[in-house]
């Protein structure tokens, strides 16, 4: 079976059915001009993108193609030259608890405990929540992340993936309706990245937060995502591509690896990013 992709044009909003649908999350001509000593530098141009409520968008591109520059303007961190970022059909104008970051530096407090990084992001998000209530929040997500047994752990005491995991409580458990994933697993081990994959899907799964991630790895993309936006290089970098993906969830990985069309979409996405758009280092 072939997977059907059109080179170098984006698919239309909708048109998987969709299109009574008002968007979530919409970038509708987004541009982004910074500064600099030698003039002004574009580094985003005409990004036009809508992901539906509980979508899973990966974002993949070489660096200085503007990926962290969109991610800053969901969080509300940055806002666009020209154009808009939209929420609900709102522009996102600051940051908000309705949006939560996971980076891959972890930035945690180093001097909180594990159970302590999480429970002060639940207080801040969700005062209304009764003391027991939150305690019970907070214990859910340290146990879907495994933390129980290093709750009374500072992150100087604990491995990198650990870290990691309580990042991921943290911005679940003051449930928002977008996580921004700014290449979470970026520094990780193989085997800790594959676990921690796994179990971003399932609470992603219970909770389904629309989430817009950043990644370099294509694998990572076609294992998490619905869709994979593939950014063009920069400067005025655009969206060259939007794939679909096909696999139905729950994923397993070994078994979309063995699908027909996760080769072909694989050989594409290579095709994109290191032959129509290879990263000129010169």
């Amino acid at each position: 079976m072939s997977t059907q992709i059109s080179p170098d044009v984006a698919p239309v909003p909708g048109a998987d059915g969709q299109a009574g649908n008002q968007p979530f999350l919409e970038f509708r001509q987004v541009g982004q001009v910074f500064p600099t000593q030698r003039g002004p530098f574009e580094a985003l141009s005409q990004i036009n993108l809508q992901v539906k409520q509980s979508e899973f968008v990966c974002v993949i591109g070489h660096s200085g193609c503007g990926k962290s520059t969109m991610l800053n303007m969901v969080s509300g961190f940055l806002k666009p030259s020209s154009g808009e970022v939209l929420l609900r059909g709102e522009p996102i104008g600051r940051p908000g608890p309705d949006r939560m970051v996971v980076f891959q530096n972890y930035s945690l407090l180093p001097w909180q405990t594990v159970e302590q990084n999480v429970d002060l992001a639940v207080r801040s998000a969700r005062p209304e929540l009764p003391v027991q209530a939150r305690a019970a929040v907070v214990e859910h997500h340290l146990e879907m992340v495994g933390l129980i047994e290093a709750r009374s752990k500072r992150p100087d005491e604990i491995s990198g993936g650990m870290r990691q995991r309580v990042a991921i409580a943290r911005a679940f458990a003051v449930s928002p309706q977008v996580l921004v994933l700014d290449e979470p697993f970026g520094a990780l081990d193989a085997i800790t990245k594959e676990e921690l994959q796994e179990e971003l899907l399932t609470i992603w799964r219970e909770q389904k937060p629309t989430v817009l991630m950043i990644t370099h790895d294509i694998d990572e993309a076609l294992f998490l995502a619905d869709r994979v936006v593939m950014m063009t290089n920069g400067p005025a970098a655009t969206i060259g591509e939007i794939v679909p993906v096909p696999f139905e969830r729950p994923r397993c990985f070994e078994a979309i690896q063995a699908d027909p069309r996760y080769g072909e979409l694989r050989n594409h996405a290579l095709d994109f990013l290191f032959r129509r758009h290879a990263h000129d280092d010169a």
